[in-house]
């Protein structure tokens, strides 16, 4: 069936809760709205106010009840409204949730997910477009993804739930509607840990998440028409993160350039960056670079296309790879 991200996230969840009855949803406004970005609408009605539940507007809450349900045998699925909403939540994603199993020593586990949209593109205030996965990536004990396409939307999230340990999935708010693809509700989800190539290249290796995914996409398609193949890598799992995919990759292609939306300085790029550079030096032809947001908040509407990398961006630094090499 041919649906929105947001579409696919909502097959998703309904899929798992009718799976499982242990599955439950929480968080601001998910119940008798439906999310605020319609992305629960109609599985408060389907399956009862007891399992798909409205919250207070209090982060904190949500986070803390969500792992006490995840700790005594159910398999919450807790909505965090906006990413630049998490920091409240943190202190028990991160004491609680993450070192759970180790804390315990394997007695007891939290298989807790935690939805959060991300990334701007969709003219909001502050506090809406925030892309701070680097910080979720280095916390160990959590897992961290990120959607880039219905197909995503709908594999990862039910990989999600149905893991033992806590995970937080990552949805790009500027794909909830401006991208469709065929989705089939087979209830198959996507591995955890492995990164997803979705255009074989020869040139340069181009790699993302989320919604930058398709901006590379886009990319790859005009830098072909001037003879430079592309190769498209998926990150989809930050943490675990799959290196041996794309050092293949680097080391097939000889050029490696990392995009991403959050700003540059400590962005997760740095990392794949920095990894790459250990393991395949001797492949590499030239610097691997990053295409990154700048070092400034996230602005208003009206500044927001000179703040996000885009397509021109990551054409433009390609180039200038090739060049260079």
């Amino acid at each position: 069936m041919l649906m929105t991200v947001v579409e696919a996230v909502d097959l998703a969840l309904a899929r798992a809760l009718s799976e499982d009855e242990n599955v439950v949803l929480l968080g601001e406004d998910v119940g008798r709205n439906g999310g605020v970005f319609r992305a629960t609408a109609g599985l408060r009605e389907r399956f009862g106010p007891r399992r798909v539940m409205d919250t207070p507007l209090a982060e904190n809450l949500i986070a803390g009840v969500a792992v006490g349900m995840a700790t005594q045998g159910l398999r919450p699925v807790a909505e965090i409204q906006f990413m630049g909403f998490m920091y409240a939540a943190l202190e028990h994603l991160v004491s609680h949730a993450a070192r759970m199993r180790n804390r315990t020593r394997g007695r007891i586990t939290c298989p807790l997910t935690v939805r959060m949209p991300f990334g701007g593109g969709i003219h909001a205030p502050e506090h809406h477009s925030e892309s701070t996965e680097a910080l979720l990536a280095h916390i160990p004990g959590l897992k961290v993804l990120a959607v880039s396409s219905p197909q995503t939307a709908y594999g990862l999230l039910l990989a999600a739930i149905r893991d033992p340990d806590p995970v937080i999935v990552l949805e790009p708010e500027r794909l909830y509607r401006s991208l469709k693809a065929e989705v089939t509700d087979d209830g198959v989800a996507l591995p955890l840990g492995q990164c997803l190539t979705w255009r074989e290249g020869d040139d340069v290796t181009l790699v993302s998440w989320g919604a930058c995914v398709q901006d590379c996409l886009l990319a790859a398609e005009q830098l072909a028409e001037n003879g430079i193949s592309a190769e498209v890598i998926d990150v989809a799992s930050l943490r675990p993160l799959d290196m041996p995919t794309i050092v293949e990759s680097v080391q097939h292609t000889g050029r490696c350039v990392v995009v991403h939306e959050a700003c540059r300085t400590g962005g997760f790029g740095a990392e794949i960056v920095a990894q790459v550079t250990e393991s395949a030096f001797a492949s590499l032809r030239t610097t691997p670079r990053r295409v990154t947001a700048p070092d400034v908040i996230v602005p208003y509407l009206k500044l927001e296309p000179y703040y996000l990398p885009g397509v021109a961006d990551i054409v433009a630094v390609v180039r200038d790879v090739m060049e260079s090499s």
